[in-house]
């Protein structure tokens, strides 16, 4: 009788365990370690033709996206004064119960987009970073702030602007904080030698500040990969893409690249021995991690300049974050083409119009699940699809969201396209998908 409870015992721990492992959290900006793959099982084969959507809950307009941890959603928002000439308005941060989408705190603080030179004033960029009992947030202007999640009470904060002499880009502040360890890792953009900075993450003290700031501090965000043997903080700013010790903000090393306009956009991503950057004007550029040591060294690099469609080579990302599969590269380039690269030579496999609009800076956001991909375009549409060297392969799609922002981008004979569009990176945690556009956050189940 011992042995049979002893065993039933042991396949109820068995059972618990296998839901733990089955649900899972987005903590921050592409989720765990920044991999955009998400893990959970019983997850739907094909997408319903409708969505089931748990709730809905107004907010204001922003690009940034939801981070989703410990039963509670975090987002952030922006509205305009209307009796303003500068873009004078208020930037907030909102949590959400994750089950019910009921508003548990909010913070604003005021700022001004026109004042500060920021061009499309939508909102904030920056996706939360969640942490525990606290969650960082960047604002469009560079106000820094944790807060106990809890309660929304603001534990420490910074200012990049009026502490850091940060010169914020055109398109704003747009990296969102990493958390390692007991740092809190940003990019500042800080005059004159604080691009990259570390902070107590519990204090806000600083304990180490790195690289001079250029003309533009650009809007990748920082990534942590361990290669060589040690923990690399992978940081692409607009003159190189560079490689830190987190601990220390020591740089192990450096690849000159002097990107157009400071696009540095995309995160960087990393597979195998494979390091990869892209961006609009330039293309993409592949460096090979070195295995016994903290290097790299360069394989290829695109060679043209320019953006339009016929012109490019390789991969002219511009949103979109490229995904690495064995020795083929996939990603959106300039005007929505999807393109599929050999790893190996940068040498272009195929292209595809299927994925996305076949428009100036066409996005879309791909996140692992298993051997497939789901997908969400910025026509505002969830996919699930493969990528092969053969082709793309969409194997479902269905309406995820409203698109309503705008595009306010040129086509290729100088025109403003009027392209109404959605740019944010969804959440897929504990079975669902967490989205927004400029009116509403939602929740909707993927669940099998």
């Amino acid at each position: 009788m011992r042995k049979i409870l002893s065993l039933v015992g042991a396949m109820v721990i068995a059972a618990a365990a296998v839901e733990i492992v089955s649900a899972e959290d987005w903590p921050q900006w592409r989720g765990a370690d920044r991999l955009a793959v998400w893990n959970e099982t019983g997850i739907v084969e094909q997408l319903p033709a409708e969505l089931r959507v748990a709730w809905r809950t107004p907010v204001r307009s922003g690009y940034s996206g939801p981070a989703v941890a410990d039963g509670r959603i975090f987002i952030t928002d922006w509205m305009e004064d209307p009796a303003s000439r500068t873009l004078d308005g208020t930037e907030r941060a909102l949590a959400l119960d994750e089950e019910t989408g009921e508003v548990l705190w909010t913070h604003e603080w005021q700022t001004s987009y026109r004042m500060l030179s920021v061009a499309y004033a939508v909102g904030p960029r920056a996706t939360p970073t969640v942490d525990g009992d606290r969650v960082y947030v960047v604002g469009g202007t560079g106000r820094l702030f944790c807060f106990d999640v809890e309660t929304g009470r603001v534990l420490w904060e910074k200012d990049y602007v009026a502490e850091y002499d940060t010169s914020v880009p055109v398109w704003g502040i747009v990296s969102a904080p990493l958390v390692d360890g007991d740092r809190l890792i940003t990019v500042v953009g800080g005059e004159p030698d604080a691009l990259v900075m570390a902070f107590d993450k519990h204090t806000g003290e600083e304990i180490w500040r790195a690289i001079e700031t250029g003309s533009e501090m650009g809007y990748a965000q920082p990534v942590i990969y361990e290669a060589g043997g040690v923990r690399q903080l992978i940081v692409w700013h607009p003159l190189a893409l560079a490689s830190l010790d987190p601990e220390t903000g020591e740089v192990y090393w450096e690849q000159p690249w002097d990107v157009s306009m400071g696009v540095t956009v995309a995160t960087p991503v990393r597979s195998g021995d494979y390091l990869l950057v892209s961006q609009f004007f330039n293309g993409s550029m592949m460096m090979r991690l070195s295995q016994d040591r903290p290097a790299a060294t360069h394989l290829w690099q695109g060679q043209s300049r320019s953006e339009l469609p016929g012109d490019t080579d390789t991969i002219h990302a511009m949103v979109t974050t490229p995904i690495i599969i064995g020795d083929y590269v996939y990603g959106v380039d300039s005007y929505g083409e999807l393109r599929a690269l050999d790893a190996r030579t940068g040498e272009r496999l195929w292209m595809s119009p299927d994925m996305t609009a076949q428009a100036r800076w066409a996005t879309a956001f791909l996140v692992r699940h298993e051997d497939r991909y789901f997908v969400n375009n910025d026509d505002g549409f969830l996919m699930i699809a493969q990528f092969t060297p053969a082709g793309y392969v969409e194997l479902s799609r269905t309406r995820l969201i409203e698109p309503t922002g705008s595009s306010g981008t040129r086509t290729p004979h100088g025109r403003i396209a009027s392209r109404v569009i959605n740019w944010s990176h969804p959440a897929y945690a504990n079975g669902h998908i967490v989205h927004r556009n400029d009116r509403e956050i939602i929740r909707a189940s993927l669940r099998a």
